[in-house]
């Protein structure tokens, strides 16, 4: 009888075993999950931020405060290299640290970082080190980790995210935070297109009028503004035959064309010269007739 007992003891233990491991695999499964799942929705809010209307520097301080919320990081600073210099782009630190954080790439163990294209972690083990970066302020951070940034392989800049605490990010999921630093560079590349649009944004000579970039940048934002909008485009037909005769007559022309219909419409509209005799009007907030 006694054996018995022991064997249904034996046979209950690794029951309890088994369940126990099953358990706790469906727990990880869970887990696991529900980190696919937040990543998602950090994932959808950077996809939200890069394609909102905002400003380039306010889209990648949103970019910079979904991480510090979601990942709930102490610390977070995107530096970007402009070819020249290195920018603050957006960071939580104070900005009487931002100098130091602008001469990262300065510090040898950065430089290595930067020249392998790999993530660098840095903690320290007691109160008497510091980290190798700091001048000042040494009980802010003890623990960091810096991420190079590439665009195409070219060398764009860094993120560093810190803490107060030493080895906080010992056990942190390193493949979850590099796919955050790629967001971060497509963010960064999408954001540097749109710059581009809106720095070259220019004014006519003749009309006074801006270039057809405005449409894809402030002027984009404006229409948005309004439920219902229409576009017109237009051309003054003659314009190459007047300019056979003086091209000084079809900049007059032009010019006095421009103003009469600045002045014939509201000014909640958007005019712009869209290219050589074409221009086009924005109807902000007016639905187009139908005939």
């Amino acid at each position: 009888m006694l054996v018995i007992f022991i064997i249904i003891l034996v046979l209950i233990v690794v029951a309890l075993g088994i369940y126990n491991l099953s358990l706790y695999k469906k727990i990880q499964a869970f887990h696991t999950q529900s980190k696919r799942f937040t990543n998602l929705n950090i994932l959808q809010d950077f996809i939200n931020i890069a394609g909102s209307d905002l400003s380039v520097e306010k889209k990648i301080q949103s970019i910079n405060n979904v991480i510090i919320d979601k990942y709930q990081v102490k610390y977070s600073s995107i530096i970007v290299y402009d070819g020249t210099d290195y920018i603050v782009k957006a960071s939580n630190v104070n900005s009487s640290h931002w100098e130091t954080l602008t001469h990262l790439h300065e510090v040898d163990i950065f430089k290595e970082s930067i020249e392998t294209l790999t993530p660098k972690y840095i903690t320290i083990n007691n109160d008497k080190e510091k980290l190798p970066y700091q001048e000042k302020e040494f009980d802010r951070a003890k623990s960091a980790i810096f991420f190079p940034l590439f665009i195409d392989n070219v060398y764009i800049g860094y993120w560093i995210i810190e803490s107060g605490i030493p080895h906080d990010f010992d056990n942190l999921d390193t493949v979850v935070f590099e796919t955050v630093k790629e967001n971060i560079i497509s963010v960064l590349k999408t954001v540097d297109y749109q710059k581009i649009l809106e720095n070259i944004v220019r004014t006519d000579l003749f009309t006074g009028l801006k270039s057809a970039e405005y449409l894809y940048g402030e002027g984009k934002k404006i229409i948005d503004e309004y439920t219902t909008s229409s576009i017109c485009m237009f051309r003054i037909s003659n314009i190459e035959d007047i300019n056979r005769i003086s091209r000084e007559l079809g900049n007059k022309v032009i010019t006095e064309v421009s103003k009469n219909i600045q002045k014939s419409i509201s000014q909640n509209y958007i005019f712009v010269r869209f290219m050589g005799p074409k221009f086009v009007i924005a109807f902000c907030g007016a639905e187009a007739e139908r005939s």
